[in-house]
């Protein structure tokens, strides 16, 4: 450019003729030409392409195969490198590869698509789910990424679920419209499976009965894509991959979706404070001018849930999404309904809620909960040791403690006088129940040890020197003490227990007075 300059400088204002340029600066008199008629370089101009004899033959073979390559799946079409082997296998084509790529890469440019930037009114938003791994428990997980934006303020929301399916799809929803503090107008969708039954036409679909259900909630419009056209909320696909790269890596560690999901909340609110390029102000104050077009939060809480219909077997279980979870046995082979949410399974038969368990997400598994099964075990009471509904059910000391009295006392018939008491567990909890058995301990033995007139220093002794103390009183006293000591000590009765029965007892303790009185 340097010399460009120059050239220009001496010839058109110093005086320095065209012949005296041509030989000082050694140029030819057509380059002087260029240099004058040209403030600047205008670069190399040709014609006419230039042409390609070796390859020219091959060209309507190669656009052939690119258009036959539109109706073909995205993932088994021709490469460069595939049309080079297959013109060299097919056509004898003898010339290099780079000339084929370009050729290739020259088509395709030429019918790229180009795309309308679009403006969005306040009150609109975008919904997409995509995929991320987490280390769940020392685990690593694949979990769906439900992830909402207001496309006028790209105000964001995101969290997790096990997989995607209506329950999650429903839920996400219901948390996205509580995070943004009102519902969009008008909310665009790719063709899921969650919300669409049918396409019926290019724009028209057939909507399932939980879409519907949300829709009637919260009262907003539904905009959904063309097939094969995800560009048409483009704005949610990129934030997908942003709060996966940003809110997700390094990979977290969580001992639960839901802990997890509370950080990613405080994520989406620290990410209120970024201004995007070429907006006036931050997302927070565009959220804020966004708000008064959101619809308001319904009155009553939207229940993210799915129904479906079945029937309890022959082992009192129903099925439900792949999993299998237990009834009271009273409603086997009864018609049920099933009501799944994203923590929470409910059976429901004929209006009365028979069981509630918590919610797998696995397969092939199966949810118990012993309760259901101790009517049967009551009529069964030989299979209480090998009932699989019971197996790991952790019980404190206390149940131990009595099944051992009673089937001492009452041979067989105990076993089923246990399963009795266990039966309580129908209308009451476990630590309820586990208190009034403490109770009855400390009370049968209250009592006897009342009759021995024991000292107060009774709660300072170990299981050994209270054994040895009783044996030492008579045939009589051992006989009680094998029932009630005894027992306790050859089901290792934890220290805390042993201590509360005694409480018990010192409360239930006679004044001093009456001690020995009849």
């Amino acid at each position: 450019m340097q010399l460009w300059t120059d050239v220009r400088r001496r010839v058109l204002t110093e005086g320095l003729s065209k012949r005296q340029a041509c030989r000082e600066y050694g140029l030819h008199w057509h380059t002087l030409t260029k240099i004058l008629e040209h403030p600047e370089p205008p670069g190399y101009r040709r014609s006419q392409p230039r042409r390609k004899p070796k390859l020219e033959p091959f060209l309507p073979i190669i656009h052939e195969i690119l258009k036959q390559d539109q109706h073909a799946p995205r993932k088994q079409r021709h490469t460069a490198k595939r049309i080079f082997d297959r013109l060299q296998a097919e056509h004898a084509y003898d010339g290099g590869y780079t000339i084929i790529k370009d050729a290739v890469r020259a088509w395709r440019k030429q019918r790229a698509e180009a795309f309308m930037p679009l403006s969005h009114r306040p009150g609109e938003a975008q919904v997409d789910f995509g995929y991320a791994y987490v280390i769940l428990n020392g685990e690593q997980v694949k979990v769906a990424l439900f992830v909402m934006t207001l496309m006028y303020s790209d105000a964001v929301f995101c969290c997790v679920y096990p997989r995607e399916c209506s329950e999650t799809f429903l839920d996400g929803h219901r948390r996205a419209f509580e995070f943004f503090g009102g519902v969009p107008r008008r909310i665009a969708y790719d063709n899921t499976r969650t919300a669409i039954k049918k396409i019926v036409g290019k724009r028209k679909r057939e909507l399932t009965r939980d879409f519907l259900r949300l829709q009637s909630h919260y009262l907003f419009d539904e905009h959904f894509c063309l097939v094969g056209r995800p560009n048409e909320k483009g704005q949610v696909e990129g934030l997908v991959g942003y709060t996966r790269r940003n809110f997700l890596v390094p990979v977290p560690r969580t001992a639960s979706l839901e802990a997890l999901n509370d950080e990613l909340q405080q994520r989406c609110r620290a990410d209120l404070q970024r201004r995007l390029r070429g907006q006036a102000a931050i997302k927070a104050v565009l959220l804020e001018e966004e708000r008064p077009m959101l619809r308001n939060l319904p009155k009553q809480r939207f229940e993210a849930r799915r129904v479906a219909h079945g029937q309890a077997d022959s082992l009192s279980l129903v099925r439900f999404d792949r999993n299998s979870y237990s009834v009271p046995t009273a409603y086997a082979h009864q018609d049920v309904t099933v009501v799944g949410g994203v923590d929470q399974v409910k059976v429901v038969c004929r209006d009365q809620l028979v069981a509630t368990h918590p919610r797998c997400w696995g397969r092939e598994h199966t949810e118990f909960d012993p309760v259901h099964y101790l009517a049967l075990l009551e009529r069964k009471p030989g299979a209480l040791d090998f009932a699989r509904p019971l197996e790991g059910w952790q019980l404190p000391a206390g149940f131990h403690i009595l099944r051992r009295r009673l089937e001492a006392e009452l041979d067989h018939h105990g076993t089923r006088e246990y399963i009795k008491i266990l039966r309580l567990l129908e209308k009451a909890t476990i630590p309820q129940l586990a208190d009034a058995i403490e109770q009855a301990l400390a009370i049968n033995l209250g009592n006897f040890l009342r009759r021995l007139a024991l000292p107060r220093a009774v709660k300072h002794w170990t299981l050994t020197t209270l054994r040895e103390k009783l044996i030492k009183i008579g045939a009589k006293v051992v006989r009680h003490a094998r029932y009630v000591m005894f027992q306790m000590a050859e089901v290792a009765v934890p220290r805390e227990l042993f201590a509360a029965i005694l409480g018990r007892i010192e409360r239930l303790r006679l004044p001093r007075t009456l001690v020995g009185v009849g």
